[in-house]
Order: C-alpha cells, then structure tokens, then sequence
C-alpha cells in the first residue's frame, strides 16, 4: 500500500486509482472476513449491474469493464456458488439472461450495509461535506 506522503505527489489519474483499489480491497476484505462466501471484486462489480433486474448476459458483458471471457468465467462462478441464475431468453435460442437468486440479492444487500460502514468511517476521518462533495464531483458529466 502506497504511504500517505506517496500520495502527495501523484496527479488525478493516479490518485483516484489508489484510493480506489484502497477502499475495494478494505471494501472486499470486509464481506470475505464475515461470509463463508468468498466474492471477488469483479464478481461484485456484476452483481451490482444485475441487482433488481433480469438482463441479458450481453448487456453485461456491453456495461462491465471486464473482458467477456472474465465476465462468462465469473457468472459460471456466481452460478456454481448459488448466486445466480441463468435463463433462457423466449424466442431467442443463443441468448440467455441472468437474475441474482434470493441468496445472492441478501449477500448483495449485506454487503450494502459494510459498505455504508466503510463510506460512515471515511466521513468520520475526512468530513460528512468533504464526502458529500467527492461524491457529487464525482457524478458531475466531466465530458470526457
């Protein structure tokens, strides 16, 4: 993990990768050390894109920045884990849908609840504005 002093001399780009990979690993670390359930940051990042809906696997593989072949070998792990579920698409024989199962909707909606914690522990270090600002530049339209 790179020290609080490295970080003063990186620019954006970099800044905004290290804090991410900070807050996925402690993000990530915390569901792992409380599940028997072992689910990767990629697999999380899928079940965020199909949490409430039923889309195709296509439309996944379209909005996940991982490649397609990652993205195939992580359903088959969620399915084999329980977690999902794939479907048949009517009337469209090579398209197939995929839908979390009861289970995987609980561990999505845990894993909400530690990630609420983690964001509460940020707040409490850095600010309840200074979150609330991040997280409004962070959805402004940047027009990149």
């Amino acid at each position: 993990m790179i020290s609080n002093s490295e970080l003063q001399n990186l620019d954006l780009i970099d800044l905004l990768s290290e804090r991410h990979s900070l807050v996925r690993k402690i993000s990530e670390k915390a569901w792992n050390d409380r599940s028997e359930i072992y689910i990767s940051n990629s697999e999380w990042y899928i079940m965020a894109r199909i949490y409430k809906k039923r889309p195709p696997i296509s439309y996944v593989t379209k909005n996940v920045e991982i490649s397609r072949q990652a993205i195939h070998k992580f359903i088959k792990n969620l399915a084999a884990k329980g977690l999902v579920e794939i479907y048949n698409v009517e009337n469209n024989k090579k398209e197939k849908c995929i839908q979390l199962t009861a289970l995987g909707e609980e561990c999505y909606e845990k894993n909400e609840v530690l990630k609420a914690q983690l964001e509460k522990k940020i707040a409490e270090k850095i600010g309840v504005e200074q979150v609330n600002i991040l997280k409004d530049i962070l959805k402004l339209d940047w027009e990149i």
